[in-house]
Order: structure tokens, then C-alpha cells, then sequence
């Protein structure tokens, strides 16, 4: 019983480092032929969005945009992560 708490503070000390280790990474995503621009944290937070005057006025395509560089971003994360975690040895299903 002992040896499965330890396992688990292992684990939750693991995830710690992984957060903080991602908290200082940084990747952009953009949409909108680069008019739109999501720059996301390594734990996919957005941390800025960036919108080209020229596109303000369709809302359409500022919608589109949004989502395109928002998917983009988080792709994006998500490689972040799965490197990172892999560097510390870990792997997880559809993350390597």
C-alpha cells in the first residue's frame, strides 16, 4: 500500500515538473493568410492574440481566422508536450 502512495507523489511530482517545464514554453499559431495570431503557453494557455486591422471588418473571415490559429497553436502545443514528456521518459498513447 505504502509503495502506491509513492508512486502516486512520484507521479503528481512528474506532472509538477512537466507544468512548469511547459509554462515556459511559448508557440505561435496563426490563421487568416497570418492575419490572425495566437501565441499559446506550453499548458495551452492563451497568453496573445494578434489581429490585422485589414481583417477587422469581415467577420467571417475573422472568425476563420480565429479558429484556424487557434487549432494551429494547439497543434502546435501538443508537440511541445509530447517531446517534453518524452525527453523525461514518459509516454502516453497518441502523444509520441
Amino acid at each position: 500500500m505504502f509503495s502506491k502512495i509513492k508512486q502516486v507523489q512520484e507521479l503528481r511530482s512528474q506532472a509538477n515538473q512537466i507544468k512548469k517545464a511547459l509554462a515556459e514554453e511559448s508557440v505561435e499559431g496563426a490563421g487568416g493568410w497570418g492575419k490572425v495570431k495566437i501565441t499559446m503557453d506550453g499548458n495551452q494557455e492563451v497568453t496573445k492574440v494578434e489581429i490585422a486591422q485589414d481583417i477587422l471588418g469581415d467577420k467571417s473571415k475573422l472568425e476563420s481566422g480565429i479558429a484556424e490559429a487557434t487549432n494551429d497553436a494547439i497543434k502546435k502545443v501538443q508537440r511541445v508536450m509530447a517531446q517534453k514528456m518524452s525527453s523525461l521518459g514518459m509516454k502516453f498513447p497518441g502523444m509520441n
